[in-house]
C-alpha cells in the first residue's frame, strides 16, 4: 500500500514527462502500491472482527474496490494527466474549496497511516527482540524516517519492482508454508464463531470488509502516473483492475490459510500475525527472514506515506493553505524541512496514543470519503462531457454502486474512527475557511 502526492502539473509541461511504464509494469507498480504494509499489518484485527470468514471480508472489500476502480479507470481514461482524486474533483466540481479539502484528507491519510504502520512496524520487531520497548521502537522509525525524508529519495519503477519482490515474496512464503501445514492434516478444527465466541454474522462480516479496504489502498495511485503511461487511455484501466484482481486473490488466500494454520482468538491478539503464522506451520523457517521481510514491507510503506506527507503539507503551504513558513525548502537538501515539525507530532501522538485497529480503520475511512467524491465525479463529467468512442466507458450504475458500497462500509467502521475522519474534515474546513477568509481581505485591501 503506497500514497503519492496530488500534484497538478502544469500544462507546458505536461510533454516533458516521460512515457515510461507499459503495461506490465504499470501493473507491477499498482500491485506493489497495493500489497505491502497492509495485509501485514491488519490481518489479525480483521480476524477479530470476522473470525474464520475473513476472506469473505476480504472479497467484499475487494468487490467495492473494484467498483470504484471501474470509475477510476473511466476517469482515467477520459483525463489522463497526473493529479489523481483532487483533479478529478475540480474537474467535476470546480470548486476550488473541495479540492483544496481533499488535498487536506489526503494529507490526513497520511498521516494516520504512518501511525498505524509504526504500531505494526513495533508489533514484528518486538516479536522477535521483545525486550525493547514498543514506544521506542515508534520513535526509532520515525527518527530513521525523518533521516531519509531529510536526505532526500528518489523513486523509479526500477526501485518499486525490487520492494514489490520483497513484499510478495514474504507473502509467498505464508502461502507455501500454509499450505504444507494443511495437507499433513494440521490445520484446527474451523469454528463459526468469533474469538469472544458469538456466531459470525452479516454484521460481522461487514465490520471485517470496513477494515480490510485498509489493505487495499493503492490501486487509485495508478491514475497519478498516467502521464508516464504508454496508451493511457487503453493501459491504465487494464492495469487498475488487473492489479487490484492479482492483490486480492492473494489477500484473499493468505488470510484463508492463516485461519488454518492458527485459530482466530490466536491471530486476533498477535501483534505479528503473519510472522506467528509461519512459526506455527513450518517451525524451521528462519524466522529472522521473515521478520526482515515484514518489516521492510511496513517501513517502505511509512517512508513513502512521510514523504507524501510532507510534500502536500508544503504544497498547501505554497497555495496559502497553510503559513508559508511552511514551504521553505532547506537549502542545501531542498527538502521541505519545516513540515517535519507539524507532521512527526501529530504522527508520533497518533501512534502512542491509538490501536492498530483504530488507525487503519480511520485512514480506511478517510480513504472512502474520498471514493465517494470520486464517484460523483464521475457521474458529473459522464453528464457534462461527451463520451470519446476511443477511451473507456462504464455504465453509469457502476459508480452509483460504488458510492452505495463505499457508504455501507464508512457506516460499519468504528465509532471511534468516525469521530477521527469527522475531526480531520472539520479542521480542513476550518483551514480553508482561514484560506479564504485572509484572501478575501488582502484583495479588498489591495
Amino acid at each position: 500500500m503506497t500514497l503519492h502526492p496530488e500534484a497538478e502539473t502544469p500544462d507546458d509541461e505536461t510533454e516533458s514527462l516521460k512515457r515510461v511504464f507499459g503495461l506490465t509494469t504499470l501493473v507491477i507498480y499498482g500491485v506493489g502500491d497495493i500489497l505491502g504494509a497492509g495485509i501485514y499489518a491488519v490481518v489479525g484485527k480483521i480476524v477479530g472482527l470476522s473470525g474464520s470468514m475473513v476472506w469473505i471480508s476480504f472479497l467484499v472489500a475487494m468487490l467495492v474496490a473494484a467498483l470504484t476502480a471501474l470509475s477510476y479507470a473511466e476517469l482515467g481514461s477520459r483525463l489522463p494527466k497526473s493529479g489523481g482524486v483532487a483533479y478529478f474533483v475540480h474537474t467535476a466540481f470546480r470548486q476550488e474549496w473541495l479540492s483544496m479539502l481533499v488535498g487536506w484528507l489526503m494529507f490526513c491519510t497520511c498521516l494516520v497511516s504512518m501511525a498505524t504502520l509504526s504500531i505494526a512496524f513495533a508489533g514484528y520487531l518486538n516479536a522477535f527482540l521483545p525486550v525493547i520497548p514498543p514506544w521506542a521502537i515508534v520513535l526509532a522509525l520515525f527518527a530513521g524516517l525523518t533521516f531519509v525524508n531529510f536526505r532526500g529519495m528518489q523513486e523509479s519503477s526500477a526501485l518499486n519492482i525490487v520492494c514489490t519482490t520483497m513484499e510478495v515474496s514474504g507473502l509467498i512464503v505464508v502461502i507455501f508454508v500454509s499450505v504444507a501445514f494443511v495437507l499433513g492434516g494440521n490445520a484446527p478444527a474451523v469454528t463459526n464463531t468469533l474469538p469472544d465466541g458469538s456466531a459470525i454474522g452479516i454484521t460481522a462480516i461487514l465490520q471485517g470488509a470496513a477494515l480490510a479496504f485498509y489493505a487495499f489502498i493503492g490501486f487509485e495511485d495508478i491514475v497519478n502516473v498516467a502521464e508516464e503511461v504508454k496508451n493511457p487511455e487503453q493501459n491504465v484501466p487494464k492495469a487498475i483492475l488487473l492489479a487490484l484482481s492479482i492483490a486480492g486473490v492473494i489477500y484473499i488466500l493468505v488470510s484463508w490459510l492463516a485461519t488454518r494454520v492458527l485459530t482466530p482468538a490466536e491471530l486476533s491478539v498477535s501483534s505479528a500475525p503473519l510472522l506467528d503464522v509461519v512459526r506455527r506451520a513450518q517451525p524451521n523457517f528462519p524466522a529472522v527472514v521473515f521478520t526482515i521481510i515484514a518489516l521492510f514491507a511496513v517501513l517502505n510503506t511509512a517512508l513513502l506515506n512521510f514523504v507524501t506527507a510532507s510534500r502536500l503539507l508544503f504544497g498547501m503551504s505554497r497555495e496559502g493553505l497553510l503559513p508559508a513558513w511552511l514551504g521553505k525548502l532547506h537549502p542545501a537538501r531542498l527538502t521541505p524541512y519545516r513540515t517535519f515539525l507539524v507532521i512527526l507530532p501529530i504522527a508520533i501522538l497518533l501512534a502512542l496514543s491509538g490501536t492498530l485497529q483504530f488507525l487503519a480503520g480511520t485512514t480506511a475511512t478517510l480513504i472512502l470519503v474520498m471514493f465517494c467524491l470520486v464517484n460523483v465525479s464521475l457521474l458529473i463529467v459522464k453528464r457534462r462531457q461527451p463520451h470519446n468512442p476511443g477511451r473507456l466507458k462504464i455504465p453509469a450504475v457502476i459508480p452509483v454502486l460504488a458510492l452505495v458500497s463505499n457508504l455501507i462500509l464508512i457506516t460499519f467502521a468504528s465509532q471511534a474512527s468516525h469521530l477521527l475522519a469527522l475531526a480531520f474534515v472539520a479542521i480542513g474546513l476550518v483551514l480553508i475557511w482561514l484560506h479564504k477568509t485572509i484572501a478575501g481581505r488582502s484583495q479588498l485591501s489591495n
